[in-house]
């Protein structure tokens, strides 16, 4: 199975290819889709929506997931993130693709095992589970390769199996 991971945000959204098969999990690609700051909001989400559309045309994922929005001190910025996030949906929705969130926690859990593990225990464990030599960059595509990782477990376990029958 071809999972797309994407971590949303309007300045930098990064994305993971992940390969899952039996049990082991290989990335494919990574990177992220940026925009100007001073650029029109409109125009960067236009931007994001264009680029997540032909991203979906390249990597052809069999599924996509994508983290839950979480809302801490800063609500504007949520806001923005929460309007990319909603462009990124109709593209992916626009592509005829399945779509799973994740909360933060629940990403945390699947690739370290624990719920309030760091970013950078996230990205160790991710770098280990893919045997990569280094940490992949920007922090953004690492989050998306976990996201994507976090997918590949979940739709994998016997639970999920039990649960579609």
């Amino acid at each position: 199975m071809r999972i797309l991971g994407i971590d949303p945000g309007y300045g930098i959204t990064g994305f993971g290819v992940v390969e899952a098969q039996r049990g082991s999990c290989r990335l494919l690609r990574c990177g992220a889709i940026t925009t100007p700051a001073g650029m029109d909001f409109s125009a960067r989400l236009e931007i994001i929506y264009e680029d997540m559309r032909q991203l979906l045309e390249t990597v052809k994922p069999d599924a996509v997931a994508i983290e839950e929005l979480f809302f801490g001190q800063n609500v504007t910025t949520g806001i923005g993130v929460a309007q990319s996030r909603g462009v990124i949906l109709l593209a992916i929705r626009q592509a005829g693709l399945p779509v799973s969130a994740y909360k933060p926690m629940q990403v945390k859990q699947a690739v370290v095992g624990y719920g309030n593990a760091t970013k950078h225990q996230v990205q160790e464990m991710t770098k280990r589970i893919l045997h990569l030599d280094a940490l992949p960059k920007p922090d953004d595509a690492a989050d998306a390769i976990a996201i994507a990782l976090c997918h590949a477990r979940s739709s994998t376990s016997l639970l999920s199996q039990h649960s579609k029958t």
